[in-house]
Parts: structure tokens; C-alpha cells; sequence
């Protein structure tokens, strides 16, 4: 057979180094919840199930409401997708085309990079800051006439780190309203810097051109069920992004469980705290050991654990001690790992683990 020669520019996304480990083993690579679904959440996924034979509402109505009435945004300007991960690929779909352009920080979530591979467009990467930060500056001399796409993650994933609402909002001023800005908020919860979840929808108002990603994956404890949406400046983006993908892209039960998901906020906000108390331990006794962790504003770690580079070491070492974590050479990061925080348990088991090889 002789496919597109798109699917020779597309690269492989890394994934984590195994699944069904067993319980033993400290699951730490994926940025997952450690916390289980609460038990209202599975009910309503089952009785999401009952109705299996038939598709799903594809208006989305429920879960659009509910999000709307949360954030209070008109439901029409609300995207949702597999994921938020699927909203990024749909975007990559509808905005980009050969000739135009795509332009991003690096190292940041790894689907970036097939947006223009897929595409054909042009990809630019801007380097991080020495810490680990976007350098929007530098992100905004990259903007020609034929951008349209920029991808701004805040938190940014691998490496943990946040940028403040204010130093956002003076970057989207530089920015031409021909280009659509997708501010990638999938850890936004977990961040101290830019507040609440709600610290950065007044920019909508402001910015037509802005998409606000946020995902039920992480803080809601839904990774398997994949849900993610997109709070927009217009609902053009939703439009569009809809017009590029099948129809019935989320399932009956993982709407009814991000729905019942949104009702318990005040346990979601328990979860946030242990998960902030949990990153500032594990972050300073590593930082006694002498290691360099970067100032984390999410639900996972960046440690530098190799000068060489080699972080494979580090993470073969780590798995045979019952710790699985993501190598940074395959996040554009060589020499770093990227440890999601986990059970106190798990937690102590990481750091028993990491005396014993760094």
C-alpha cells in the first residue's frame, strides 16, 4: 500500500513506557489523577451505558449547558472534542493548509508538532526560556502575514512552568485578529500563577480570536473517557472545528460522567490541594538533593536528572525500582524527566527510588 506522504512527516507520539503494570508499580508518566472517579461520576457513566444501542445526542446539549452555565459563556461558544487533545488536531485541520504557518514554544505538548505535518504547513519553534518559559516576545516576532495558528500552553507541559494572565493579555494585543490563538489550559487548576479557572475568561470578551482548552483528564480524574472542550472568543472556531470531524465524537457515558463531574466541585478542590501540597514536598526535597526542578504550576514535576542528556538511564533505573516516569528526550528535553505527582505513597516510593540512582 502507498500512503500520503503526510504519514512520513507525522511523528510517533510517545507514549508512556507501559500500561498494566500492576499495582505495585507507581504509575507517574501520563499526568494522570491518582484519585478515582467519584462514585456518583461511574453511576452516571453506567446509566450513560444503558442507552448504548442508540448514538449520542450530537448536539451535546447537556454537557454544553453545563459548561455554559458554569462559565458563563453562551453554549453556542463552547467547542468539545476527545479530549482536548482532539480539539488541537481539528484545529490544526480546519486553520492550516500549505503556506500557512504554526507557531508554538518548544519543548510544549507533544501533538503539536503534527499539526504541521499533517497539514503541510509551516512549523515554527521558539525555544523556552532557561527556566522553562515561554518566551512570548519572541513568539510574537515570529507572526507574519501567514500565520494562523499560535499555540500557547499555560502550564506548559513538559516542563511545568506558568506564565501570568497579565504578561498573556499584552501578547494577545500583538497579535493580528487574522490568527487564531489557542491557549492550552489543560492544568490550569493546578496554577498558582494564573489563579482560578476563572482568572482567564475576561480575555474572551476581549480577544474574538482566543480558544480557552480545558480538559476532564486531569483535575476531573476522566483520562480514559476523553473528554476535553474549548471556551471561545467567537463560535466560528467551534464551527469549524466541528465541520472537520465525524459526527458522534463523544460517547453517551462520557458526557453523563463529565457532567455529574462538574457538581462536585468541592471535592475536585480537596484534590487540587493535596496535589499543590504534595508538589511543593516532593519539589523541595529534591531541590536538597541538588537536583534543578523548575518552578511547577501543574500536577507533574520537570526534574533534570542528567548533564549527559542521558535520561534514559534514569528512567530504566527508576522502572526497575516500581517507578514508571516520561523520559525528556522524547518531550524535546533531553537529560529531564517528567514525573506526574501521585498517591503519598507513590510519592514517597519516587523519591526512595530517585536516592537510589541520582
Amino acid at each position: 500500500m502507498e500512503f500520503a506522504q503526510k504519514i512520513r512527516r507525522i511523528p510517533v507520539y510517545p507514549v508512556a513506557g507501559g500500561y498494566d503494570l500492576g499495582a505495585e508499580m507507581a504509575m507517574l508518566a501520563s499526568n494522570e489523577s491518582p484519585f478515582a472517579p467519584l462514585e456518583p461520576v461511574i453511576e452516571a457513566a453506567r446509566r450513560g451505558l444503558l442507552g448504548a444501542n442508540r448514538y449520542p445526542d450530537p448536539s451535546y446539549a447537556p454537557l454544553r449547558e453545563a459548561l455554559a452555565q458554569r462559565y458563563g459563556l453562551p453554549a453556542e461558544r463552547i467547542a468539545l472534542g476527545t479530549g482536548s487533545c482532539e480539539l488541537i488536531l481539528a484545529a490544526g485541520d480546519a486553520l492550516l493548509e500549505p503556506g500557512a504557518e504554526v507557531v508554538y514554544a518548544w519543548p510544549a505538548f507533544s501533538v503539536y508538532p503534527h499539526l504541521a505535518a499533517a497539514s503541510g504547513a509551516r512549523a515554527i519553534e521558539v525555544p523556552l526560556t532557561a527556566q522553562g518559559v515561554h518566551d512570548l516576545d519572541a513568539i510574537a516576532a515570529e507572526i507574519t502575514v501567514a500565520t494562523r495558528l499560535v499555540l500557547i500552553c499555560n502550564p506548559n507541559n513538559p516542563t511545568s512552568t506558568a506564565l501570568p494572565l497579565e504578561a498573556i493579555a499584552a501578547f494577545l494585543e500583538r497579535v493580528p485578529a487574522h490568527v487564531c490563538v489557542i491557549l492550552d489550559e489543560a492544568y490550569v487548576e493546578f496554577s498558582l500563577t494564573v489563579g482560578d479557572p476563572y482568572a482567564s475568561l475576561p480575555l474572551l470578551e476581549r480577544f474574538p480570536n482566543l480558544v480557552i482548552l480545558r480538559t476532564f483528564s486531569k483535575v476531573y480524574g476522566l483520562a480514559a473517557l476523553r473528554v476535553g472542550y474549548g471556551l471561545c472568543g467567537a463560535d466560528s472556531f467551534r464551527i469549524a472545528v466541528d465541520q472537520v470531524r465525524q459526527p458522534f465524537y463523544l460517547t453517551s457515558a462520557a458526557q453523563a460522567a463529565a457532567v455529574e463531574a462538574l457538581r462536585h466541585q468541592d471535592e475536585v478542590e480537596r484534590r487540587v490541594v493535596a496535589t499543590v501540597a504534595a508538589r511543593t514536598q516532593i519539589s523541595e526535597a529534591l531541590r536538597e538533593r541538588g537536583l534543578w526542578v523548575a518552578e511547577s504550576d501543574a500536577n507533574f514535576l520537570w526534574v533534570r536528572v542528567a548533564q549527559d542528556g542521558d535520561d534514559a538511564r534514569v528512567v530504566s533505573a527508576l522502572r526497575e525500582r516500581g517507578v514508571l516516569v516520561r523520559g525528556g528526550s522524547a518531550l524535546g528535553g533531553p537529560g529531564h524527566i517528567r514525573v506526574t505527582l501521585g498517591t503519598r505513597e507513590q510519592n514517597e516510593k519516587l523519591l526512595d527510588a530517585l536516592a537510589q540512582v541520582c
